[in-house]
């Protein structure tokens, strides 16, 4: 049929005449907890991949979710009582393989969260969901290609947190530049200079001094807040990874 206008093309198209993959959105919810990189993971309770840990996600309703971020953030209340963190996408992916039920697309999201200030609520409705270390996630036979996914999060989350502000999100109101330091250094899975990661933070502006301090061991440390607006703020480089120290020297 030959159409002579764009609005009559469109009043005879259907959509059912392409096939169509399925579309879903999952999460990687990274938080840090007794003192090591934690991610939230659920345990799927319906086929396919039923029982096995999983990143939280869903399928994209049409008539509900204007966007793919509408979509991130109703499969993340859905899943795990949690509200409206903040959520980057990371990456599209798709083919023929990744699930059981036929060609499917997922979009990849991160998060940062306080894991103080978003404890999973579990109800009837929501599957079992669980905060686990990134080691022991990342040995865990994981529903899907989640395995991929949550490496992919992984790796964009240590990025970042090499020339961003983001970790500072977890932070209370004030803290010392020794705890700060100590959240960067869980992120990046080793230890930073103190005197260049001090010198960071302070020359861009990212902290400022409170005049209060804090009894930390025997001694008294400077407490300083978060300075700037948001968490977006880009460090103008790099933080480097350290150098490894030379073996013990034989005598």
């Amino acid at each position: 049929m030959t159409y002579t206008s764009e609005k009559e093309y469109l009043a005879h198209y259907k959509k059912t005449d392409y096939d169509t993959p399925l579309f879903t959105v999952d999460m990687a919810i990274f938080s840090v907890a007794k003192g090591q990189l934690q991610v939230l993971m659920i345990q799927r309770s319906n086929f396919p991949e039923k029982g096995k840990w999983a990143l939280p996600g869903g399928f994209v309703d049409l008539k509900t979710d204007p966007n793919l971020m509408a979509t991130a953030h109703r499969k993340l209340l859905e899943k795990t009582g949690i509200h409206s963190p903040y959520l980057e996408q990371v990456e599209t992916i798709g083919n023929q393989h990744r699930d059981p039920r036929g060609w499917s697309i997922t979009s990849l999201y991160f998060a940062l969260i306080d894991f103080n200030k978003f404890q999973i609520q579990q109800s009837i409705t929501t599957e079992k969901s669980e905060w686990l270390s990134i080691n022991e996630a990342l040995k865990l036979d994981l529903a899907f290609d989640h395995k991929d996914l949550l490496q992919l999060a992984f790796d964009r989350l240590c990025n970042k947190t090499r020339y961003t502000a983001l970790p500072a999100s977890l932070m209370p109101e004030l803290f010392t530049l020794t705890e700060l330091q100590t959240i960067y250094e869980i992120i990046l899975g080793h230890t930073l200079e103190k005197k260049s990661f001090r010198r960071r933070m302070q020359e861009a502006g990212a902290v400022e001094e409170t005049g209060q301090q804090k009894i930390v061991g025997k001694r008294h440390a400077q407490l300083f807040r978060y300075a700037l607006d948001n968490y977006h703020f880009t460090f103008p480089r790099m933080l480097e990874t350290p150098r490894h120290p030379t073996e013990n020297k034989k005598s």
